[in-house]
């Protein structure tokens, strides 16, 4: 008898649930409703409901006594010890407390993830600072703040105007992000080496970075400064730029451009590739 092909699988309960972990981590502090989880995550309320139960018996998700659901201690716990292949948060972490006691100010380290980067890890200064990918874990599309427009800026061109093409329609009705914005601030973070880039979507706010590279030269990373506007004078950016630089080129020294993780970006962090 001969073999039928086999009709496309959905995805498996495992993948249901990783959805709804991805969304969750998303979720207000109290909590994300049902109804709100099973929207976002694209299913019905009882398999919302029977994932979450699952997810709540392992200790990954948690039920306030409103009964709201937001990600579990477990978790915490079990992103908390992971470590990247190439030891990349525990090379950076030196630099991100000098770079914060030094300037005073909050510092964050940047990767890509897919179409995203990814705040890896941050070392907070005293002044209150918002961000666009808030705490550690929180990701924003490639163009979206310094960090991100930085790594994108020193992509492989084809490769960059890959990314563009498909983030486009995501940033395009944030602010004042359009093509001809995104592609101007690009030129000038290559003829400059950094990106100070003024969304003006965080009032008070502004940030500096500058990117990090291999051995061979390809980006992996981005230092950031998130600092208060009145606070970074074009003396003082320049200044501050002096010692990103420093520290990134260190750390680009110690980076293996044959490590796994930074080899494939798409797959850090749980990142997704851009479709071809």
């Amino acid at each position: 008898m001969q073999k039928t092909a086999e009709e496309p699988k959905g995805p498996t309960s495992l993948q249901r649930g990783l959805r709804l972990l991805r969304v969750l981590a998303g979720a207000p502090p109290d909590g994300m409703r049902l109804s709100d989880l099973a929207r976002l995550a694209g299913e019905t309320e009882a398999t919302a409901h029977r994932l979450a139960r699952d997810l709540t018996a392992e200790g990954f998700v948690e039920r306030t006594a409103d009964r709201r659901y937001r990600v579990g201690l477990d978790f915490f716990s079990i992103a908390a010890r992971a470590e990247t292949a190439d030891n990349l948060r525990d090379i950076c972490r030196p630099a991100l407390l000098r770079l914060s006691a030094t300037l005073n100010d909050t510092i964050f380290l940047l990767v890509r993830s897919g179409l995203n980067v990814v705040c890896l890890d941050r070392a907070d200064g005293p002044f209150p600072i918002r961000s666009f990918t808030g705490d550690i874990g929180g990701r924003i599309p490639l163009g979206m703040g310094q960090g991100s427009l930085v790594i994108l800026a020193y992509l492989p061109p084809d490769e960059r105007e890959e990314v563009i093409r498909f983030n486009l329609p995501r940033l395009i009705d944030r602010g004042p992000i359009d093509e001809a914005f995104l592609r101007t601030e690009i030129e000038k973070v290559l003829a400059s080496g950094h990106a100070a880039t003024d969304y003006g979507l965080l009032t008070g706010m502004i940030g500096v970075a500058v990117p990090i590279f291999d051995t061979t030269r390809r980006v992996v990373a981005a230092l950031s400064v998130g600092t208060l506007t009145e606070r970074l004078t074009a003396e003082r950016r320049a200044k501050v730029v002096e010692l990103l630089n420093r520290e990134a080129e260190a750390i680009g020294r110690r980076l293996s451009p044959f490590d796994p993780a930074l080899r494939h970006p798409a797959r850090f962090l749980g990142g997704v590739r851009a479709p071809g």
